[in-house]
């Protein structure tokens, strides 16, 4: 009961022990049942009635969302579940007390399954608790995401938000529009220097997409792990993949673009015309029908430069139309207007913040400052529901040390300690602005992650305390560490490349003398920067 992660709200010994054996049968409503036997799969427990049933599951309507009651007796195991999910976290929340074999994909022989009697009541703080992966920098095979929802669960991690569209690639089949996948899922190189050096290319083609079974096969493995997909396709910037592919949409007429094969900000963007909204119309009702469920979806809507728009006759004349005063306000605009499209399907918009600044969303879009706590409580005063997802602490394309032996990140450093102390929800805030912030977001920027051993390190254990953080409501105790240094045993049963506690392995090392090359990324100097900007009106000018 002492090295659970995330630590549940109340969690109390008892003596002795109760003993899974073979056959070890489960009672119970088929929908609070099965998520338990998928938790606990290393079992391949059965299903049984109350009276054979060693393990029994009642559903009790007292306990909210994902919020279960775990009491274990010598001779039974009694789960109450609020819902699926709550049942769902109450058979992970075992599988922590099992031996760390349990997070083996198969029961090796030897193993006693034994848990300590006890009793376990829980529930989240936070109803979004997520990780964003970016997939279009650096594509990652669908294997890739299924693990990544697998590692989400097993945390109580419950939203995965997949970047599927920016400059560098188009991730996603269209079958309404075929060339997005055929020409904007690829680029020809990719770059490899860095700031303030002379650009040099590896010449290597790089590109992949999702079909849309991937899509749907995707949403059913999360449903089932008690995770919502939330897909991204980010507009009106950030476009080049899509003009790559269909040029016809963006604001220059006859201007060509390609797949971007560098990093940072593009001029390319979308033209806010009526043909544009119709495309993406088509394109989030692709999303919405394979996924089966999409209850949000993110638009984007951030770093956006607006000259294009401003010396094109065309859109000037239809922003005037409009009755809008500026670029500024027709890109507020153009994201309301997707918004409306997409509540009219049944799903929420979710932006980056800078498409709040304008005033101008729907009261439902959900917002995510990445510029820090300042311009979240702005959101979250207006009326927005809010998940934090600032760049410190919940950037992990930034390095967890300012070394030579780290491998190449974006930027330095970001500790587990950072992500441990974070506050979702600031004190300082008013009870109104704070009861707002629905939760919290590590996010997963690629353009130094090319493959799944990256991912790992990159995610975890800094991903362990976000899942800490975003269930507790707040940061975490001091004994978090000892709790993660147990929890970390489990991560090697299972398979994972995390960066140990103490720095990298010797084959996870990396960067060299290049590492520390003049120009670094700084997080204090990043953050400096982000709150000047957050000061200002100005919502479409690039953030870096």
């Amino acid at each position: 009961m002492d090295h659970l992660i995330p630590r549940p709200r109340l969690a109390e010994s008892a003596p002795g022990s109760f003993a899974f054996t073979p056959g070890t049968a489960v009672s119970g409503p088929t929908d609070l049942v099965d998520p338990v036997r998928l938790a606990l799969a290393v079992l391949d427990l059965g299903r049984g009635d109350d009276a054979s049933a060693r393990v029994r599951m009642t559903r009790d309507p007292a306990l909210g969302p994902e919020a279960y009651t775990l009491t274990i007796g010598e001779d039974e195991v009694l789960i109450a579940a609020g819902d699926a999910a709550g049942a769902f976290y109450a058979g992970q929340t075992l599988r922590q007390l099992l031996p760390v074999e349990a997070f083996r994909s198969v029961a090796l022989p030897g193993t006693e399954w034994r848990v300590s009697c006890g009793r376990v009541e829980d529930s989240p703080a936070f109803s979004w608790r997520g990780a964003h992966l970016d997939v279009s920098r650096n594509f990652l095979p669908k294997r890739e995401v299924l693990r990544m929802i697998d590692l989400l669960a097993l945390h109580k991690l419950n939203r995965l938000h997949l970047h599927l569209a920016d400059d560098q690639g188009w991730r996603l089949e269209s079958r309404a529009y075929p060339l997005l996948h055929e020409v904007g899922s690829h680029r020809t190189q990719t770059i490899t220097s860095f700031y303030h050096e002379e650009p040099t290319y590896d010449g290597v083609p790089h590109g992949g997409y999702y079909t849309l079974r991937d899509l749907a096969e995707i949403g059913a493995y999360a449903r089932a792990r008690a995770v919502t997909v939330v897909p991204e396709i980010d507009v009106p910037g950030h476009a080049s993949a899509i003009l790559a592919a269909y040029p016809s949409l963006g604001a220059t007429p006859g201007e060509r673009h390609h797949v971007l094969d560098r990093w940072g900000i593009s001029p390319a963007i979308l033209a806010p015309l009526p043909g544009t909204v119709d495309f993406l119309a088509a394109v989030f009702d692709e999303i919405i029908e394979a996924l089966g469920e999409v209850p949000y979806l993110h638009i984007g809507g951030d770093e956006c430069v607006l000259d294009a728009w401003e010396a094109s006759a065309e859109i000037r004349a239809y922003r005037a139309e409009l009755g809008l005063d500026s670029p500024g306000d027709l890109h507020a605009w153009f994201l309301r207007r997707l918004a409306d499209l997409l509540a009219e399907r049944g799903t929420r918009a979710v932006v980056w913040d800078e498409a709040f600044v304008s005033g101008m969303l729907r009261e439902d879009t959900i917002v995510m400052p990445w510029r820090g706590a300042a311009v979240g409580r702005r959101a979250a005063a207006a009326g927005h529901e809010v998940v934090a997802t600032p760049v410190f602490p919940l950037y992990f394309d930034y390095g967890e040390a300012a070394s030579a032996e780290e491998p190449l990140a974006i930027g330095e450093t970001i500790t587990v300690a950072d992500v441990a102390a974070f506050e979702p929800a600031p004190a300082t805030w008013a009870d109104a602005e704070r009861a707002r912030v629905t939760g919290l977001q590590f996010q997963l920027w690629s353009e130094r992650i090319p493959d799944g051993r990256t991912l790992d390190y990159r995610a975890w254990p800094r991903g362990c305390a976000a899942a800490e953080v975003s269930w507790t409501g707040g940061p975490a105790r001091p004994e978090f560490t000892e709790r993660l240094t147990r929890h970390l045993e489990r991560l090697d049963a299972f398979g994972v490349e995390y960066r140990p506690l103490a720095g990298p392995r010797p084959w996870q090392r990396g960067g060299g003398a290049r590492r520390h090359r003049p120009g670094v990324i700084d997080i204090q100097e990043v953050m400096r920067r982000v709150d000047e900007m957050t000061l200002t009106a100005d919502s479409t000018r690039p953030s870096m």
